[in-house]
């Protein structure tokens, strides 16, 4: 099976093919703003149901799983008291967990490293607040950091055993071997973080000792690690991918198709837990020929309720992650899945159209997992790419000086950006030291594209040609 190459188009070129500027209306001019809690237009979250979730029977522990699962990568942030850096808004991942939990969400999906190492410790007080059995923990063996301490046997049972003191339980109810396929050698890497260590031997006796009731892994990366993971005689409960419409037969970098992923697991009836349904979010929002396209057969339905309905459709599929930051989001989540109205052949074939048609655009494809924070020269990474994702889907990029949008456009992406990002925190401070470049398991170039940006941006603000 052979990955998907990325498909590179230029920039200047796709949009002289397909002649987008931006949109000529006054939301268009600030629709690059990411602090925009609304996801394609606004979201009727009234009436969300408490008793209509749809549930996933985990075939090896028969535990009925929510399809709607809480990817507690993405919890909300907020500034300290003194103004000395941020921390988890504790108060408001209560108020979200507890909302998830009342409205059938039961499935926590977490890793130590996840938000700075923060997202153990605020996902642990906000569950255990809640009776043990009113939810299932997933989290992660993230001994990925090429520090032998880490990866030793000693470092990665002491991180298994602060899982579970941060989690405040005594056993896990989904346990990862996290992002396997990763790394310039991936099939050494794989030896060195789980099998030369002794680490998934261990795991695997926890297993039988009942302290992990599924084990499983997540994929990222070479396929030849995830063939050769299930060629073994390992029994593995469930296996995380990602999965969305356009990756199922369009991944690229270093990503496989997802049909491909999905197909093997099916196989050998090992479910499937999804990450990445909306590809970074960047299917929550899309640009306005696609848009069209979805609203000509269900006016009402956001683009993020498509791509949901897209990823909990399967049979095969155990529970799909979302990080759901804002309560909007998790109310209309909750929706799509109480219950699920799964993707009809009809519908599958517009999205693969609509799949055709986000292909052409120059997106790059950061899925804003912030492995690569933080970053030492204080950049944020993912939000720059964010918003220049925004901006592209949304026509804000303009194509020239003589385009007749380009004022427009150029406002709309010149002001989004200051607002999405703080001034030292843009592409223009990047030194290119290259430092986060190996943490990101899509492999982007990242002080490449850091230069791409910092230049269409400083372009703009001298309205020079592109």
């Amino acid at each position: 099976m052979e990955n998907n190459n990325k498909n590179e188009i230029n920039r200047r070129n796709f949009l002289k093919t397909l002649g987008i500027g931006a949109i000529a209306s006054t939301a268009a001019i600030y629709g690059c703003d990411s602090k925009s809690k609304t996801v394609g237009g606004t979201v009727d979250t009234s009436d969300v149901p408490t008793d209509k979730m749809t549930y996933r029977t985990a075939r090896n522990s028969g535990d009925k799983v929510s399809l709607l699962g809480y990817g507690c990568m993405r919890f909300p942030l907020r500034q300290k008291a003194g103004g000395d850096g941020e921390e988890i808004d504790q108060d408001t991942v209560n108020q979200l967990v507890d909302y998830a939990i009342e409205h059938g969400v039961n499935y926590f999906d977490t890793s130590p490293r996840y938000l700075r190492g923060w997202s153990e410790t605020a996902t642990g007080i906000a569950l255990s607040r809640h009776p043990r059995n009113k939810y299932f923990i997933a989290t992660k063996m993230s001994n990925q950091a090429e520090d032998p301490a880490v990866r030793s046997k000693e470092g990665s049972i002491a991180m298994y055993h602060n899982s579970m003191k941060e989690l405040k339980t005594d056993y896990l109810d989904y346990y990862l071997l996290h992002s396997v396929g990763g790394g310039a050698d991936a099939m050494k890497t794989l030896k060195e973080r789980f099998y030369d260590n002794g680490i998934l031997d261990f795991l695997l006796k926890e297993r039988e000792a009942g302290r992990i009731r599924n084990l499983g892994w997540s994929f990222h990366g070479d396929v030849k690690v995830f063939d050769y993971l299930l060629s073994t005689d390992i029994k593995w409960d469930f296996v995380q991918i990602q999965m969305n419409y356009v990756d199922w037969k369009h991944a690229s970098g270093y990503n496989t198709n997802a049909e491909y992923l999905y197909g093997e697991l099916s196989k050998r009836n090992i479910q499937s837990v999804i990450m990445e349904p909306l590809l970074g979010g960047r299917l929550a929002t899309l640009n306005y020929h696609a848009q069209n396209i979805l609203k000509q057969i269900r006016p009402e339905d956001s683009p993020a309720n498509w791509a949901f309905r897209y990823a909990g459709s399967p049979e095969n599929v155990l529970t799909v992650l979302s990080g759901m930051v804002y309560m909007e989001h998790l109310k209309e989540n909750i929706k799509t899945y109480s219950p699920l109205q799964p993707v009809s052949e009809h519908e599958t074939a517009t999205l693969e159209d609509v799949a055709q048609l986000l292909l052409k655009y120059p997106l790059i494809m950061c899925t804003e997992c912030n492995y690569c924070m933080p970053c030492p020269y204080g950049l944020n990474i993912p939000a720059i790419f964010a918003h220049y994702n925004r901006c592209v889907n949304e026509g804000n990029v303009p194509k020239n000086l003589q385009d007749e949008n380009y004022r427009r456009a150029r406002q709309a992406f010149l002001v989004g950006y200051d607002r999405s990002v703080p001034k030292l925190r843009q592409a223009n401070h990047c030194t290119s030291c290259g430092v986060c470049a190996p943490h990101c398991p899509q492999r982007i170039q990242i002080p490449r594209e850091m230069e791409r940006i910092d230049k269409f941006v400083e372009n703009l603000k001298q309205e020079k040609e592109f």
